[in-house]
């Protein structure tokens, strides 16, 4: 099961608190039984250099002492363990001198003046005890204190200081809650964007306080969205040019079937139907093979791109083209250099590119002109005796579907499209213009 981000959150920074507040524990725990222990070792120290300090004859008279618990309680308030316990033993061992409390369970077990963990008689519990002799050597003083009363006093310290952080958690948990739900409140307001919007809307999202993480991602979606909407727009654009276009040879073509069907026993009627048939299939076919080509184009597609020989472009061009320009009546002149011209591009393309202008020069000089394909170091010209183009039309060719007024000639108006797709695609330039001495140039910039 998924759980959401906002839950993930929250039990990862409980556990990271529990974490960090545990080991705050153990570390606050036993730095404070070091502090403890140490403070409590020196008290110990000095309480028992000061017996020391005692008339040595006053051990002997066994001066009755008031329990040390009694004066504990008064200042130490609900503490019920004795805080500190002495009892003063001759070299042989016997006791002479003790608290009146704990002191007088003190086992003699003198060794050497120092801190020494022991017992009390019939008692199980670990004491604290520091030993000491006096300067004649005659006594032995000795000062205790149970391990317990330290250890409590080290979880009371504890306690108080770690209480208030514990009982804070809580609020830190709903603080944490709220925190996290209204910094990812953008998030659900992209979502419910996204939630309502319509499958050709491709408007760009906006959400405020958008977090810095979360920005990339946002400004993807809305250059996917920007995509999609071109990509939805070129194919609405070649459903509705597709069908504009192929809406006239395919009602051509069925009137030329039905003549054919009409024609019955009139053989020359029946051959000119198949003819203008026949020609209607081949102006259909190339229909299609340019709106498929333009569509290509327009997404980006066959952009393959190497090293391309434009002498040998060239020269295939005219090779396919030539049958064309001797059904019309034009010859083809070809002047390129005999130093390799060489581009960074797509061969088809180029070649496509070529075709169409030659194509295009070919279907509008008059039948004994001639056309020419110059090619240079940085520049291709096709040149052709056509009757030109009027101002007005010259600003729009190139344009999709448009044909100047008062052509006899058949096309669709995509030729010029393709050249201008091809060579914005490979970073050239094309211009268009009528010659001086008549006729119609193209020019690119390689």
């Amino acid at each position: 099961m998924q759980r959401s981000l906002r839950v993930r959150l929250m039990l990862g920074f409980l556990l990271l608190s529990l974490l960090c507040w545990g080991a705050a524990a153990v570390g606050s725990w036993w730095q404070t039984r070091h502090n403890i222990n140490e403070l409590f070792d020196t008290q110990q120290m000095l309480f028992a250099k000061r017996l020391l300090r005692l008339n040595p004859d006053q051990f002997s008279q066994q001066l009755p002492l008031p329990k040390t618990k009694k004066m504990l309680r008064h200042h130490r308030g609900d503490q019920d363990d004795d805080a500190l316990s002495f009892a003063v033993f001759t070299r042989e061992g016997k006791m002479v001198l003790n608290d009146g409390d704990k002191g007088k369970d003190f086992i003699f077990d003198y060794q050497r003046d120092g801190f020494l963990d022991g017992r009390l008689k019939g008692d199980d519990d670990r004491w604290r005890m520091v030993w000491l002799h006096t300067l004649d050597n005659q006594y032995v003083v000795v000062v205790g204190q149970e391990w317990e009363y330290r250890d409590d006093m080290t979880r009371d310290l504890v306690k108080t200081n770690l209480m208030p952080w514990l009982a804070a958690l809580p609020v830190m948990l709903l603080l944490m809650l709220w925190l996290v739900t209204r910094e990812l409140a953008p998030l659900k307001q992209i979502a419910l964007q996204l939630r309502q919007r319509a499958p050709d809307d491709n408007a760009p999202l906006t959400a405020p306080r958008v977090p810095q993480e979360v920005r990339p991602l946002l400004t993807e979606l809305n250059q996917l969205f920007s995509r999609t909407g071109e990509l939805l727009l070129r194919e609405r654009r070649f459903t509705s040019d597709a069908a504009h276009e192929l809406r006239s040879p395919l009602a051509a073509l069925k009137v030329q079937t039905e003549v054919a069907q009409l024609a019955h026993d009139d053989a020359a009627v029946r051959h000119h139907a198949l003819n203008s048939l026949d020609a209607g299939i081949d102006r259909a076919t190339r229909l299609v093979d340019q709106l498929l080509t333009l569509s290509r184009l327009d997404a980006g597609d066959d952009l393959e791109k190497q090293s391309v020989h434009w002498q040998g472009i060239v020269q295939q061009a005219v090779v396919d083209q030539y049958a064309s320009a001797q059904a019309a009546g034009v010859e083809l002149a070809l002047d390129a250099p005999a130093t390799p011209v060489l581009q960074h591009g797509n061969p088809l393309l180029l070649a496509l590119l070529v075709r169409n202008l030659l194509d295009n020069a070919i279907r509008y000089s008059p039948p004994g002109s001639e056309v020419w394909l110059k090619l240079e170091p940085g520049c291709l010209q096709v040149l052709d005796s056509g009757p030109g183009v009027s101002p007005e039309a010259l600003a729009r060719i190139g344009e999709r579907f448009y044909r100047p007024p008062g052509q006899q000639q058949s096309g669709s108006g995509l030729g010029l499209s393709i050249v201008h797709h091809i060579a914005h695609l490979h970073g050239m330039t094309v211009a268009m213009n009528n010659r001086a001495e008549g006729g119609f140039a193209v020019t690119i910039k390689l």
